[in-house]
């Protein structure tokens, strides 16, 4: 079969060249149009070495068996011939027209933005690759229009204080904003009205908001539920506070394709002048009451608001490059002979998910996929004193908690046989305590201030002070005590184990930034 490439009308295009060669290693012939990658910086030759056809005629591409694309013509039916299948973002929820058309022209339609929310469907979801480029682009975008620099800067002039970055939502797009924030220095705050991502939040080295009154329970499908009137009285009051505390707000709440108001005018107004929202949202109507979709909007204070409804074609190469892997994702997973031949099997989730259209029918909606983000209820043995059948029971009962006063007891007691211990010993002894205890002090306050992305490389320098443990262990080790022989070989053997290992974190982790080229073959790894 042969699978056509049309020139998209815009910067992106619809599979890369590596794309087109795991294309033509699962048996189909590559057509793509002259130029189609161009605007991704991705030239003719690069296609044709490759293996693909480049055709000077876009009709060739559109009369294709298979055509994938990123942009879909209004005259899409008149291009593409009957019992061809399309594969691109199709919302079919917004255009079902466009659906029935496709269905009575015989053409199967495949809608990469309907792909299920499961994990064995991910590297199929071209909709989270959209997202983390639109969180990743939006910081770039809030940079150029902010008029300070993110980092903190200390220079023999003075210094100046780092960004303040607030998120509103921590889905794909918000994570991938979050993450280019904190990596530019900035000082990065988020809420979500789910607190199960808090995790996340804090994971990519910024602050979680926690507002109880405006968060929903643990959600059970991984989207958030709309919210009652308190909680949407709450959110927008800490939406306000947070507003007015930061330089740069990006909004990404889009529940289902609709954009509920997470800003007001009067959030905005209390706002610094100078201030930068990144609405993305905006393809949905906006976040911000101010947002216009597409344009760029001052506010009378001086605020300004970015609706831009195009950000991840503002990053062609790599937004090209991730969803022509997802294409190819597809496609492996349609040709299971690999021998060229699509083969829709409509029993399988993830493809009845997909199949908006076919043999002359419209699929969609499609039948619900069960997914749980929360912890599935535990099954217990009803005694029904019959057959014993196995049944669901409620959630599980927590487990016994120690009572309160046991771990206060408990902590008492371990004060007062340290201090008799101190008490007891000689006074060189005590010094040791000392130290001992100051550097467990320092050090807890030390550690808890370094970002999470830092924790790894910061072990690894952990290596020097394992060093002189065991340095200072081997010293020991010829004593004439056996007590201290024996702590001081354990001492040893402990710290050996801390600094090797050490070193192989290290190694590990400067192998993922390595390029494949560079890495040794003896100790290449994924």
């Amino acid at each position: 079969m042969q699978i056509g490439i049309p020139d998209d009308a815009g910067p992106l295009v619809a599979a890369t060249p590596s794309a087109v060669e795991r294309l033509g290693a699962l048996g189909y012939d590559v057509v793509v149009t002259e130029g189609a990658g161009a605007a991704a910086g991705l030239p003719d030759d690069d296609y044709r070495a490759a293996g693909a056809l480049v055709v000077s005629d876009p009709a060739v591409a559109w009369e294709s068996d298979v055509v994938v694309c990123t942009v879909v013509p209004d005259d899409v039916t008149e291009l593409m011939r009957p019992g061809s299948t399309l594969v691109a973002r199709l919302a079919p929820a917004a255009h079902p027209d466009r659906v029935r058309a496709l269905a009575e022209r015989g053409i199967t339609a495949l809608a990469l933005d309907a792909v299920p929310r499961i994990s064995r469907a991910q590297s199929l979801d071209v909709l989270s690759v959209l997202s983390n480029v639109a969180g990743y682009r939006a910081v770039v975008e809030a940079a150029v229009e902010y008029s300070g620099m993110f980092g903190g800067q200390v220079t023999a002039a003075g210094s100046t204080r780092p960004a303040t970055v607030f998120v509103i939502g921590a889905g794909v797009a918000g994570l991938a904003a979050l993450g280019a924030a904190t990596a530019l220095g900035a000082r990065v705050r988020a809420f979500d009205v789910r607190p199960e991502v808090a995790e996340q939040i804090e994971s990519m080295g910024a602050e979680f908001v926690s507002e109880p009154e405006a968060q929903q329970q643990v959600s059970a499908d991984g989207y958030a539920a709309p919210l009652t009137e308190d909680q949407l009285a709450a959110a927008l009051r800490l939406y306000t506070r947070e507003a007015a505390a930061a330089d740069i707000v990006i909004t990404t709440a889009l529940v289902r394709g609709t954009a509920p108001t997470t800003l007001t005018a009067e959030a905005v107004a209390a706002m610094r002048p100078g201030s930068v929202i990144v609405d993305l949202a905006a393809p949905g109507g906006g976040n911000c009451e101010l947002t216009v979709p597409g344009e760029r909007v001052v506010s009378p204070g001086g605020v300004v608001v970015l609706g831009w409804t195009d950000l991840p074609a503002r990053m062609p190469r790599h937004t090209s490059e991730l969803h022509g892997t997802a294409v190819a994702n597809l496609l492996t997973l349609l040709t299971p002979g690999k021998d060229g031949e699509v083969r829709l099997d409509l029993d399988d989730v993830v493809q009845r998910g997909i199949t908006v259209a076919r043999g002359g029918e419209v699929l969609w909606p499609p039948p619900a996929v069960q997914v749980s983000a929360a912890p599935a209820a535990p099954a217990a043995r009803a005694a029904d004193g019959t057959d014993g059948t196995t049944t669901a029971v409620g959630p599980e009962t927590p487990a016994r908690r120690r009572p309160t006063w046991l771990t206060g007891a408990l902590a008492v007691a371990a004060a007062v046989l340290a201090g008799l211990v101190v008490a007891a010993s000689p006074a060189e002894t005590v010094g040791h305590f000392t130290v001992l205890a100051l550097a467990i002090v320092v050090g807890f306050y030390v550690i808890r201030s370094v970002t999470h992305a830092l924790h790894t490389p910061l072990m690894s320098q952990t290596n020097a002070v394992s060093g002189i443990i065991l340095v200072g262990a081997l010293l020991q080790i010829g004593s004439s005590s056996l007590l201290v022989t024996v702590l001081a070989t354990i001492a040893a053997a402990v710290a050996s184990i801390n600094v090797f290992g050490g070193f192989l974190v290290t190694r590990r982790m400067l192998r993922m930034f390595r390029k494949a080229d560079e890495t040794p073959a003896e100790g290449s790894a994924r």
